[in-house]
């Protein structure tokens, strides 16, 4: 690691030392949430501390993605930082088709019910047949393209005979959204409720609110103003 972690890792005993570099590169390279019950690190709540230390020096933070599982993801500061400069956002096409993923096995099975957990974690399927036919992404190629940048990303997750009435692959929400911080997962969602009904008034609400918080930062001491 190069000697970034030195300091924090000098003053503690090979046991710990081993345990807090064993979770890091499984909560930074794992391709799924890490257990508590596999890592030492994360069931201490010092040597947790200490790990999010860790983290916190390259742009990165403990997630709590479930009962008694972490991963990481981006600080929020970072990614707004990243996002400023250009990094990190989806083209339009993969941003439709994720977002038309999300809704259809996330939001509206929500709605009606037949999703409990508040997470983006998803057992209802949505084909890319549902799609297009419910979607202005217009050429299968370019859906199935879109769809495929998504899954190298981690963004969606291929399900394959999730769906009794359509044939072929279906897709769910992927892993790499479990990683987003609690305020980034609160934006998705209101983005969702944006795209979903950006005539309603909730959506109104989010509008008026976000305004504001911009408006503070504009005027705000720190921004020179």
């Amino acid at each position: 690691m190069n000697g970034l972690f030195d300091d924090l890792l000098q003053p503690l005993g090979d046991k710990q030392r081993d345990a807090l570099v064993s979770a890091w590169s499984a909560l930074e390279y794992g391709s799924e949430p890490a257990s508590e019950a596999a890592l030492p690190a994360l069931r201490d709540a010092a040597l947790r501390h200490l790990l999010d230390q860790m983290l916190q020096r390259t742009g990165r933070t403990l997630v709590h993605a479930g009962d008694y599982v972490w991963t990481s993801g981006y600080r929020d500061d970072t990614a707004a930082e990243l996002v400023t400069n250009g990094w990190g956002i989806l083209p339009p096409l993969e941003r439709a088709a994720l977002i038309l993923v999300l809704i259809h096995s996330v939001a509206i099975p929500r709605a009606e019910g037949r999703l409990v957990r508040d997470d983006w974690q998803s057992s209802h399927p949505t084909t890319p047949t549902h799609l297009r036919k419910l979607s202005q992404i217009h050429g299968q190629r370019r859906l199935s393209d879109a769809l495929q940048w998504l899954r190298a990303a981690g963004l969606v997750r291929m399900v394959r005979g999730a769906d009794r009435e359509t044939a072929g692959a279906s897709y769910v929400p992927g892993q790499a959204l479990r990683r987003l911080t609690p305020a980034a997962g609160q934006r998705l969602q209101e983005n969702l409720i944006l795209a979903v009904g950006p005539d309603t008034a909730l959506a109104t609400a989010i509008m008026v609110r976000r305004s504001l918080g911009r408006s503070e930062v504009a005027t705000s001491p720190r921004s020179g103003s």
